[in-house]
């Protein structure tokens, strides 16, 4: 069997790469490490199983030739975080929107037997009850949401018109190592480990009593897996997430440490908890980690984000500023 992984030097899709070598597939991965870095797949070098390309998504004919052959690909690469896409969303656009019709049509030419791509619980704003099922009203709040949304409605819209074997996954606020250490101000475990490596408080933002189901990267890896292998996943959209929702107090107690409060951003919802009644259903997958475990898994892993920026309250607030001047409406 052969599988490609798009965005996979990156922090899910390196993961995802390590699931399908121990499942003895030949991968190819393409990227290009705009936000992913080879050092990710370091510990497969020279692994004849595995092939890495150096490409943009969106250029269809460069990436055309990695298609042939393979049977499962696994659509992961995107360009995450809310405040570069306010201030880029052309550029997210064409990586989030653009590369992913390119895929398709790539998959489409080839053949490919499966499709598995990563769709994004930020399509559903702030919803109105918990857990949050599939069918909840679409509800997205900045351009990385809308744009991660169309790539699934692309998804799905081939799936109805060419037939194609697709199964959406919609990730709940995924963390665990590897877990991006750009310049850019975004998730929270690389923004608390930088900090605790430097001993300095935690930027907690609001009260910190919001809660999210942080669910563990090897979960998600392991759910998009066996969603290739099973045939009742084809053309189905389904949450994946931990089975509960923690609050980021929560999380400064198990990291231990001083806190900042900062002050509270519009558009982010106080609660995302996955309604995983259907992904339970369908595959008979459920999450193994438990969040104590992982980020225990997380702090024996801290020295990754030694050379993560800081951030501190002052810039925070420069980094985020565009966040409250056009969602803060």
């Amino acid at each position: 069997m052969r599988a490609l992984v798009t965005g996979g030097c990156g922090f899910i899709g390196s993961h995802i790469t390590d699931r399908l070598i121990l499942e003895g597939f030949d991968v190819t991965v393409v990227d290009n490490l705009s936000t992913g870095r080879l050092l990710n797949l370091d510990h497969h070098k020279g692994n004849p199983r595995l092939k890495i390309h150096i490409a943009d998504l969106a250029d269809h004919e460069t990436i055309l030739p990695f298609f042939e052959g393979i049977d499962w690909v696994f659509h992961i690469a995107a360009l995450a975080d809310i405040v570069p896409s306010i201030e880029h969303p052309l550029e997210y656009h064409r990586a989030n929107v653009d590369g992913t019709i390119s895929v398709l049509e790539a998959c489409r030419k080839w053949n490919v037997k499966r499709i598995i791509y990563a769709a994004s619980s930020s399509c559903y704003g702030i919803p109105d009850s918990f857990p949050t099922p599939e069918t909840a009203d679409i509800r997205p709040q900045y351009p990385y949401a809308v744009t991660k949304y169309l790539g699934e409605k692309y998804m799905m819209y081939w799936h109805e018109i060419y037939g194609l074997p697709v199964t959406c996954m919609r990730f709940f606020n995924v963390y665990g190592p590897r877990s991006r250490t750009s310049g850019t101000y975004g998730a929270v475990f690389g923004v608390f480990l930088a900090q605790k490596l430097k001993e300095k408080p935690y930027t907690v933002v609001g009260d910190g009593t919001q809660t999210r189901d942080f669910t563990f990267v090897t979960d998600v890896a392991n759910a998009c897996y066996t969603a290739a292998g099973c045939n009742d996943a084809i053309g189905r959209i389904m949450n994946v997430g931990s089975g509960n929702t923690y609050s980021v107090n929560r999380l400064v107690e198990l990291l231990g440490g001083e806190i900042i409060y900062i002050p509270k951003r519009p558009g982010e919802p106080d609660c995302t908890f996955a309604d995983i009644t259907r992904i339970r259903e369908i595959l008979d997958w459920h999450p193994l980690v438990s969040f104590e475990e992982g980020v225990k898994i997380m702090l024996g892993h801290i020295d990754y984000w030694r050379e993560a920026p800081l951030w501190e309250p002052g810039s925070i607030a420069e980094a985020t500023k565009d966040w409250f001047k056009y969602l803060g409406k």
